[in-house]
């Protein structure tokens, strides 16, 4: 069992180290030709981290920079740029302020100015101008909702972008007639610019319909402004802005796989696409896990890294394997506990492995951070539920509580990294001896 935790510690880090975003951002800056004054602003909780790398290779050539990331994902100053930490998940009065900032930035650009939009995962929260007429309580009220009643982050985004004067390629246009070159630290599944952080230099690919159908589908509670402001269309063409994207789930899978196979564990990355529950991807991950766990095929000299259809049956999976998952599951809010998707996962997935002593199942956020908690995810084994046990903890109600974070503290089942500086999305593992 140490031997498995020791590997699972070494494919953390090698995931988190290559999915760093800085030489992406590097190469991406290196051959945009640039032709007149440059302008920064970074958003997101790997904000900081593409910011240094931008100023590392365009040094003095900014003219001004602003970052914006989440609380605790700064690492200091950066020269010739100001630094603001704000709310996430939800925004705070910081969000706006920053907003406001950026904002007031973007419309004092002229035609010779060119803008370096730095765009990751989080954005959404931590960068927020409501709407005249709204406040940041209205805000606050309808990201709960949508947070807590299992929506998925295009859904969600869905709604927010309807709502604020910087996204759905709002911020964009306030930079008109000025350039804006956006390089985009993707955590959305399918890489939808309109959804990563809320599209603030991406025209809004969503109708008035979709938005509606979601508001219907979750029973979400609106005041009048925000019907008013759900039923008005977004921008839908945007001619100054030019996108690149550095990085992705399925490049996190990728990561997962190479190092898995350096550890001697045959590799196969079931899916990239992982989008529904939390807590039924854990059990239905255990399924599959404990299938391997007594699948007597071992690996032989041919086996190599693959990748297989999640109808495939699991006696094609030789052992030692690692079956490696991507995306982002969410949760439905019932208790009043402490928690996030990946916690969740990982305690759903420790019932159905029970017993089995040559298997490990983990799950973490690339960002450091899994729901308002300080773990980045959870970890278990086939002694996880009983170990829950002997301290007199019931898992099930630990999971109706939505209480996660604690269930798996009492049982040193809590990953921790602390802020990466990188977010490209979950993922979950199952490694097997």
């Amino acid at each position: 069992m140490q031997e498995l935790y020791r590997g699972a510690n070494k494919i953390i880090d090698h995931i988190i180290q290559a999915n760093m975003p800085q030489k992406a951002v590097r190469d991406a800056l290196k051959n945009h030709k640039f032709t007149g004054n440059i302008y920064l602003l970074a958003i997101g909780k790997a904000a900081w981290t593409m910011a240094q790398a931008a100023r590392e290779e365009l040094g003095g050539r900014i003219k001004k920079g602003i970052v914006i990331t989440k609380y605790g994902h700064s690492s200091g100053d950066i020269a010739d740029m100001e630094i603001t930490e704000a709310g996430h998940p939800l925004p705070d009065e910081n969000s706006i302020a920053g907003a406001m900032k950026a904002l007031e930035m973007a419309k004092k650009l002229d035609k010779e100015d060119e803008l370096v939009f730095l765009i990751s995962g989080g954005g959404s929260a931590l960068f927020e101008a409501p709407l005249e007429g709204l406040t940041l309580d209205d805000i606050i009220d309808i990201n709960s909702q949508l947070l807590s009643c299992g929506a998925d982050i295009t859904e969600i985004n869905m709604i927010r972008k309807r709502l604020s004067a910087v996204k759905a390629g709002r911020l964009a246009q306030a930079c008109a007639p000025a350039k804006v070159f956006t390089i985009v630290l993707s955590d959305v599944l399918g890489d939808r610019l309109d959804s990563i952080a809320s599209g603030p230099a991406a025209p809004d690919m969503s109708t008035v319909q979709e938005a509606m159908a979601v508001i219907e589908k979750y029973k979400i509670n609106l005041c009048n402004t925000v019907k008013e402001y759900i039923k008005k269309e977004t921008p839908k063409y945007l001619e100054n802005v030019e996108t690149v994207i550095t990085g992705s789930v399925h490049k996190l899978c990728r990561s997962a796989a190479e190092i898995c196979a350096e550890l001697g564990y045959t590799p196969y990355i079931l899916s990239a696409e992982m989008n529904c529950q939390a807590r039924e991807a854990g059990r239905f991950i255990s399924s599959i896990a404990k299938e391997i766990c007594l699948n007597e095929n071992t690996m032989d000299e041919t086996t190599s890294i693959s990748k297989i259809d999640i109808s495939t049956c699991t006696s094609g999976i030789k052992k030692p394997c690692a079956v490696i998952f991507g995306g982002e599951t969410v949760v439905i809010l019932k208790g009043n506990g402490k928690g996030g998707r990946n916690q969740e996962l990982a305690l759903a997935a420790a019932e159905g492995i029970t017993g089995l002593d040559n298997i490990l199942i983990f799950s973490l956020s690339s960002d450091g951070t899994d729901g308002p908690t300080d773990a980045a995810g959870g970890i278990v084994d086939g002694f996880t539920y009983e170990r829950l046990k002997e301290k007199g903890l019931n898992i099930r109600k630990y999971l109706d509580n939505n209480d996660s974070y604690n269930a798996l503290a009492a049982v040193d089942g809590l990953i921790k990294t602390g802020p990466t500086g990188t977010n490209v999305n979950d993922v979950t593992v199952i490694l097997c001896k």
